[in-house]
């Protein structure tokens, strides 16, 4: 494998391993927000911020995460065969289905970054009472789409060379 190939898979998994982890201890503020929030109703005034706040912290640990979840193969697979097949083997059938995958994603993207957009344009906000913008969250999404085609690729190209018999160090 050409040395700009390796050193793409290296830097785009280790980008995405230090921001996943860096995004596993998210969940420990999402569950820290909706502890207030069942403190606030419960003690004082109920807090308005406090479950779009969550809601917009699991769509960022969702997603930002994605790019890493897919560096473990963490994702769901129907291994009714897949798991009796040579390594080999699925690598083929991983190479094949991730232009799947990158496609979806790329869809993904052009949606988010149209709706990105218009959020910008037009200062979109949520209809709750609190009505913060939706811009940055979709823009966070659209960052996540980003990290997860990169991870796709690097995927894609370790599935090749697994395929080719050799060894990225």
């Amino acid at each position: 494998m050409p040395s700009f190939i390796i050193a793409y898979v290296k830097y785009v998994d280790a980008f995405n391993r230090r921001v996943g982890r860096l995004m596993m201890y998210g969940i420990f503020l999402i569950v820290g927000v909706l502890m207030w929030s069942s403190v606030s109703k419960t003690f004082f005034m109920p807090s308005l911020w406090t479950l779009e706040s969550a809601q917009f912290m699991m769509v960022a640990y969702y997603i930002i995460g994605g790019a890493y979840a897919m560096q473990l193969n963490a994702n769901v697979r129907m291994d009714l065969f897949y798991g009796n097949w040579s390594i080999k083997k699925r690598a083929w059938v991983d190479a094949f289905t991730i232009f799947f995958l990158i496609f979806y994603l790329i869809v993904l993207l052009y949606g988010g970054l149209e709706s990105t957009l218009y959020s910008l344009e037009y200062s979109q906000r949520t209809r709750s009472a609190w009505r913060p913008l939706l811009w940055p969250i979709k823009a966070l999404m659209c960052t996540g789409f980003v990290m997860m085609i990169l991870q796709a690729i690097s995927q894609l190209i370790k599935d090749i060379a697994v395929i080719r018999g050799v060894q990225i160090k």
